[in-house]
């Protein structure tokens, strides 16, 4: 037990660690309740009790804080190295601002795990992005603290900007802010925004957390010193004041426009945002959480756009996190004291460890071969490509839309550009597929990650509706492996179409089909009979198949691996309906304009009346859970598929003739 007053050092590895008079550290919760070992933290049950606290037990709260960040989500797992590093501007931000109602919007939700434990939520970390827990995201369901729901990135400013133009139309004093990473900032939509902004004149500050620009310790305390006065009222009243008496005399004005410029280019990077309209100030020391709150406290009594630059570090607070923020990015449980496991070598390539290593061999058999992404070189297998032919390697931030433009541009002069992204930031780039490469016709492969349901990222990140928005689009060809093998298979012959192709993968592994090094091209628009039986066909398109195998083992049913949704294999279609009772389509996608609606389009052309079941998503949004969990509620496992079809035939047969074997 620790007695007397309590003091919270950051030890050697970055943990919080509490100490009591005789200086004995007290790693661990063995034996000491959340009370004791958090005891401001413990206080906080909503952003008032925070802002109850004198500014001097601030920056021992943000050491709490970091410690149960570290505590709990190495346990639970989740989103891991970007909540770390916003620790103290969480902290200041719930401090300065009146949430909820002064709104508060964070992009992407990677970093708003601090937000969430300060705003109620602190107990039900631990269940963060499981079947009934937390969202790892930022929803306006969950809490009103959450102001926006997000989960793409570059949706903040927008977001924020339109809170703060409805504020001013209702005649009310609320303040907006926007908090969005140097990533998000690549965002087309970001800059969009900002120019709006600037030209409406709202009453909005953008935050930048910066946390891939490094400060040393005199430039940093410079710089914060500078914020500070330039962003107090006393340099505020006079700047407006001055401004007043100068435009009464032109000359002077401009000379002083022009000095005023030189100054801030020689202590400030903020000229582009000066010039979208924008007060700028800043870079600031992200984790000095005084300067931090006093710089709020001047700029939440400003008006007008301002923009505020903090420089952060992902992964503050952990060593390991710190030194590779990427590989912490987003975690499992493991023991914060040895850090993340090393993979396992003795298993089968995930899908999008087949398209990384499908993409290097290819890439050695033809030089025409470039790689592009949308900042997702780590999320989708591209490292390797990018190691070993940086000059046909484009990462182009997160702009999709920029991506697929980009891919039909180079596609135009002769290359063969292959685009990974994944199915739900695909559909941010829809116009351009559309527009630049399916009209064109050009030879763009869309290698396309994350397809169906993805599990604990929830419905921003599902890939639910690929299917359906992909199929409809001419000059597309779309393709969805059952397996691993059959995945490198089909991005060889989406590679060598002369016009647009996709294939569609989910997220993790297969069924644990080894791929193999030869490639040979499929035939376009033709499927695989898998299992001949009776009574009922299952056509599986994609990663279903050995579900599907496994409830036709049971019913002794067809099973057909469908390969192909557009062209559709209408020949083995037709061949089957005449042959069977009942055919199931079953798909990871959307039912909606799916698959399946693909097999119902052909016969609706042929004139045929068939009983058809389709299998697939839901026309709801699914929230998170695994993705195990996920595909059995929506029955899309073996279980689930015997009790579809066996519901089916009690509505339409005597139940005797699908019984098991």
């Amino acid at each position: 037990m620790v007695r007397g007053p309590v003091e919270v050092h950051l030890g050697s590895a970055g943990f919080a660690r509490i100490r009591g008079r005789d200086d004995s550290p007290v790693s661990g919760t063995e034996g000491m309740d959340a009370k004791t070992r958090y005891p401001l933290l413990s206080r906080i049950d909503s952003p008032k009790d925070l802002r109850r606290f004198p500014a001097s037990l601030l920056e021992a709260l943000a050491a709490e804080l970091r410690d149960y960040l570290i505590t709990t989500v190495s346990q639970c797992g989740g989103h891991f190295a970007a909540g770390l590093g916003v620790v103290e501007l969480a902290v200041a931000l719930h401090y300065v601002f009146d949430t909820p109602e002064d709104r508060l919007v964070w992009d992407v939700g990677h970093q708003a795990y601090p937000h969430k434990v300060l705003t109620g939520r602190r107990d039900l970390l631990a269940g963060i992005r499981k079947e009934g827990g937390l969202s790892g995201f930022p929803k306006r369901s969950e809490s009103p603290y959450d102001a926006f729901g997000v989960g793409h990135a570059g949706t903040s400013v927008s977001a924020a900007l339109a809170m703060a133009l409805a504020a001013r139309a209702q005649g009310v004093r609320r303040r907006a802010v926007a908090v969005i990473g140097d990533g998000a900032l690549t965002a087309g939509m970001a800059f969009e925004a900002l120019d709006h902004a600037g030209e409406a004149g709202a009453d909005l500050l953008v935050i930048l957390n910066d946390n891939r620009m490094s400060i040393s310790p005199n430039v940093g305390a410079l710089s914060n010193y500078l914020t500070r006065v330039l962003s107090g009222r006393l340099f505020g009243n006079v700047k407006e004041g001055g401004k007043r008496i100068l435009e009464r005399v032109p000359p002077i004005r401009e000379l002083a426009r022009r000095a005023e410029e030189h100054v801030k280019g020689m202590v400030s990077p903020g000229t582009l945002f000066e010039e979208l309209g924008f007060d700028y100030y800043g870079p600031i020391d992200g984790h000095d959480l005084p300067t931090v709150v006093a710089t709020l406290e001047h700029l939440a009594v400003r008006r007008g756009p301002r923009f505020l630059h903090v420089v952060t570090r992902k992964g503050k607070g952990y060593v390991p996190a710190e030194e590779d923020p990427v590989r912490y990015h987003g975690v499992g449980s493991f023991d914060p004291a040895v850090g993340l496991p090393h993979g396992d070598s003795n298993r089968t390539p995930a899908y999008t460890e087949v398209f990384g290593a499908w993409l290097c061999d290819m890439a050695e058999r033809d030089e025409r071969l470039v790689g592009i992404t949308p900042a997702m070189r780590e999320g989708s297998g591209l490292v390797e490509f990018a190691d070993r032919f940086p000059e046909r390697y484009y990462d182009v931030g997160i702009a999709e839309q920029h991506s697929v433009t980009l891919a039909a541009g180079l596609a135009c002069e002769g290359l063969k550009p292959v685009v990974a992204i994944y199915s739900t930031f695909l559909q941010r780039a829809y116009d351009q597929l559309i527009h630049d490469v399916a009209i064109q016709d050009l030879p763009v492969l869309f290698a396309i990650d994350r397809a169906g349901v993805v599990g604990p990222d929830g419905p921003t990140h599902a890939g639910s509706f690929d299917l359906s928005y992909l199929r409809c689009v001419p000059n597309l060809i779309v393709m969805a492996p059952s397996d691993e093998d059959e995945c490198r298979q089909m991005l060889y012959t989406g590679f060598l179409h002369p016009g647009p192709a996709a294939v569609r993968y989910p997220r993790g592994r297969g069924p644990g089909v080894e791929p193999r090094q030869a490639m040979t091209a499929l035939d376009l628009g033709r499927g695989e009979m898998r299992r001949r039986g009776r009574g009922v066909a299952i056509l599986a398109f994609g990663s279903p198949l050995a579900a599907a195998l496994e409830a036709g083992e049971e019913l002794d049913a067809t099973v057909a691996n469908m390969r192909f949704v557009k062209p559709l294999d209408e020949e083995l279609v037709l061949q089957l309906a005449a042959g069977h009772e009942l055919l199931v389509t079953v798909e990871d996608n959307a039912v909606a304009g799916g698959a399946g609606s693909a097999v119902n389009d052909c016969f609706a052309a042929h004139r045929l009346c068939v009983p058809v079941l389709n299998l697939g998503l839901p026309d709801r949004f699914l929230d998170h859970d695994t993705r195990e969990g996920l595909l059995a509620a929506c029955g899309l496992h073996r279980d689930g598929i015997l009790a579809a079809i066996r519901e089916r035939h009690r509505e339409r047969a005597p139940a005797h003739r699908l019984q098991a074997r």
